[in-house]
């Protein structure tokens, strides 16, 4: 397991709150009256149960079962922490479930079954078939999940796949095939030396033998050293299937001229030594968890030319089997496959591979702060990248199709490619965008209201999480009675807690203030005490002077108080250029409006400077900006004096030559929908618009809230821009998660 970034309470408490687990069942359907309740059970069910009953494949059409799979345990082998049971187990069954709908919308139900005998094992597993339309075995100990994946695949008709030994190997398999491809070098003549003959590293050489490897090029190791012909300790049916005829005995004689190395096994399994022994550009993948068999510094210390993979995220080259797995199952369900064969495990690999070598999206290269580009330190894509949905999954079912275990063929794949597309909700993949960009930054953030439980735990895990360091506006001795009472205490270390009573800079700050508002009716008084006593404006007396780097504050007063103190410090008015603008998310939607925070009536100046503020937040989450200027009118009509300031915004764009698409003014319905838009084809809009500009701050707030409340979308913001410091004000109803995410917009510095 990797190393933690949150205390055991914390993660107990995730598991526990909103409500016990990690996911619920939701209706895809109206269950709202009587009509819709006879539709869904009794009698509305017997039609399809008829039809069913008549042609079985037709479960596909009437149920979810193809897309459905079951994430099966019987906690013989859970992560590194080994026999825990079934029961203990269903915790990480129910992570890989999430995990399915997270990557691909796959949904996914675990089941943890209390048996450690195969038989009855696959008993079970095969009574269930006609529920799913997958199954993906997790966590069971070797060697019997050989025979029992073996068993299933058998005597199943839907895709039983083993990820821990199969998900390793096909992300091994991409990145090997560029590997090779950057060293000249093809799989049939290298010679590749694997260390761990577990499931993971049983299968990563079947998948490369498979793929063109020849069975004497390669050496399997296990703890007693090369599996070869005649050897008979610690010796079974998987293992002997892989013996080679050779003379070598111990990993370092393996590994002398070897071009590939693949470490499926231990911390410090593999030397300098060994390394320096291997042949000219040598791969090394040492995939071992949390520590790799060796670190990339120590085997580029002694071999410059080597390209090094590991399975962690720290590292370039991360072998994640996040990237495999969710994309095979969706081609493999789409497909409603009856397996999913080597061919379609190699098509995985194939498709990982050529996604690596294209030129990378911005929102990526935003991700990770630099650029990425085909080479030695990036062969294998990154999770964060929006392509794998629809790129990956349809090479997976063409193999499938190619192959004969496709039930029903797509026929339209360009049709399938854009479904895949509009799948996604963008809202986790914008947030890991956004926390990669600050963990590149290591902004020293400012947290303003310590005197508040959400922001202690903000704020502690904004350092867990690796984005940088956290100071803390409180007095020490309330800061520690209040992580105590929620069991933090520990975590004390983890922040810097400051005032006006502890800090040298006090008079520096209160100087700035005085120089500021001494002609504003402030006199020396006033200054000492917003300064020695007012959290907001000694945070941003700090934030002015480079005592951080970025501040967020709000949690705990209304918006427009926080934003009187910000300004007694920074310009952060509307007059100033200041806009606020909150990222609305629902399905795989995400529209931004404009302006949320600052502007309380905007004329048309002020929209034009909205607008441009806008384009340049939604370039900074990875959109391509389309902005609407929004009424209750269109282009002219009806005609309406409170209209007039919408109409005459685009104009002034027009002017200004700005490099967005923007046009106005329009009803939302015009703006959003793409069949309505189709019905003013002189709109120079090319789809719907992702920036709602409103003609007033009333009206952007009932919008918003609105569709939090009734509409159920996600809300991001607002995010406060144009202040010249990175601000952002959080809100008084935001949990500990949400300002943490605020904190990390301020990090990442918009503008």
């Amino acid at each position: 397991m990797m190393s933690k970034k949150f205390t055991d309470e914390e993660a107990l408490r995730f598991h526990m709150e909103p409500r016990p687990g990690k996911f619920d069942i939701a209706a895809s359907v109206p269950m709202s009256t009587q009509r819709d309740l006879s539709l869904a059970y009794s009698p509305g069910v017997a039609v399809p149960c008829e039809r069913i009953f008549e042609e079985p494949g037709l479960a596909y059409d009437y149920t979810n079962k193809g897309n459905l799979v079951a994430v099966i345990s019987n906690g013989t082998a859970v992560l590194g922490l080994g026999n825990l049971g079934a029961l203990a187990s269903k915790p990480v069954m129910e992570g890989k479930s999430v995990l399915f709908k997270r990557f691909a919308d796959v949904n996914s139900i675990d089941i943890e079954l209390a048996t450690e005998d195969p038989d009855a094992f696959c008993q079970a597993v095969r009574l269930m078939e006609p529920t799913f339309g997958g199954i993906n075995l997790e966590d069971i100990k070797a060697p019997e999940c050989f025979e029992i994946e073996s068993r299933l695949k058998e005597e199943m008709d839907i895709p039983v796949f083993h990820d821990d030994q199969h998900g390793t190997a096909v992300i091994c398999a991409a990145g090997l095939i560029n590997a090779l491809h950057l060293s000249g070098k093809r799989i049939e003549d290298v010679r590749i030396v694997l260390n761990g003959a577990g499931a993971a590293g049983i299968a990563c050489l079947e998948l490369l033998k498979a793929m063109g490897a020849r069975h004497n090029n390669c050496i399997m190791c296990d703890t007693k050293g090369v599996i070869y012909r005649g050897r008979s300790e610690g010796m079974n049916q998987w293992k002997s299937a892989h013996a080679a005829a050779t003379d070598l005995r111990t990993l370092e004689e393996a590994m002398k001229g070897a071009d590939v190395f693949l470490g499926v096994s231990v911390k410090g399994a593999v030397t300098p030594a060994m390394v320096e022994s291997m042949a000219e550009n040598p791969v090394i993948f040492a995939m071992a968890n949390p520590d790799p068999e060796i670190t990339p510094e120590e085997a580029q210390a002694v071999r410059p030319d080597a390209i090094v993979a590991t399975g962690r995220s720290d590292y370039p080259n991360q072998v994640n089997n996040v990237l495999g797995f969710p994309y095979l199952f969706r081609g493999a369900l789409d497909i409603h496959a009856r397996a999913i064969n080597d061919d379609m495990k190699i098509a995985c690999a194939r498709a990982l591979a050529e996604l690596a070598r294209e030129d990378v999206p911005d929102e990526v290269a935003l991700a990770y702060g630099r650029s990425l580009k085909f080479g030695r330190d990036y062969i294998i894509p990154t999770p964060f990248d929006p392509r794998l949905i629809w790129r990956v999954p349809p090479a997976v079912a063409r193999a499938g199709m190619d192959t004969g275990v496709a039930r029903r063929p797509i026929v339209d794949m360009e049709g399938y490619t854009r479904s895949l597309q509009a799948r996604m909700d963008p809202t986790s993949s914008i947030l890991q965008s956004l926390f990669a960009r600050a963990r590149v930054r290591q902004a020293r953030m400012i947290f303003a209201e310590g005197d508040d439980i959400r922001v202690l735990k903000a704020a502690i895990a904004y350092v867990r999480e690796g984005l940088g360091e956290a100071a803390v506006i409180g007095r020490e001795a309330d800061v520690r009675q209040k992580l105590a009472a929620e069991g933090l205490e520990d975590s004390i270390g983890l922040i810097e807690i400051v005032n006006a009573a502890n800090t040298e800079h006090l008079e520096t700050y209160k100087s700035h203030l005085y120089g500021r508002l001494q002609r504003k009716g402030y006199d020396r008084a006033d200054v000492h005490r917003m300064a020695a006593r007012d959290r907001h404006v000694f945070s941003a007396c700090m934030l002015a002077h480079g005592h951080g780097d970025a501040m967020v504050t709000g949690a705990t007063r209304k918006s427009a108080h926080v934003l009187d103190q910000i300004n007694m410090v920074f310009d952060a008015r509307a007059t100033d250029g200041a806009v606020g603008i909150t990222a609305v998310i629902r399905g795989n939607r995400i529209v931004l409006i404009a302006d949320t925070l600052v502007h309380e009536w905007p004329d048309q100046e002020d929209l034009a400077n909205i607008a441009e503020r806008a384009a340049a937040v939604a370039r900074g989450l990875g959109l391509e900006p389309r902005v609407a200027f929004v009424s209750f009118s269109t282009f002219g009509y009806p005609v309406s004096e409170r209209a007039e300031k919408m109409h005459l915004a685009p104009g002034i764009l027009d002017k200004r030559g700005v490099d967005f698409e923007y046009d106005g003014e329009m009803t939302v319905d015009v703006a959003l929908n793409a069949d309505v838009l189709t019905q003013y084809p002189f709109c120079r809009l090319s789809g719907p618009a992702n920036i709602l500009v409103v003609p007033a701050r009333h009206s952007a707030s009932i919008s918003v809230k609105l569709m939090q409340e009734i509409g159920g979308a996600t809300i991001i913001g607002p995010i406060l821009t144009g202040v010249g410091k990175p601000i952002q004000v959080a809100s008084s109803n935001m949990g500990a998660s949400d300002i943490l995410n605020m904190a990390v917009i301020a990090a990442c510095d918009m503008g």
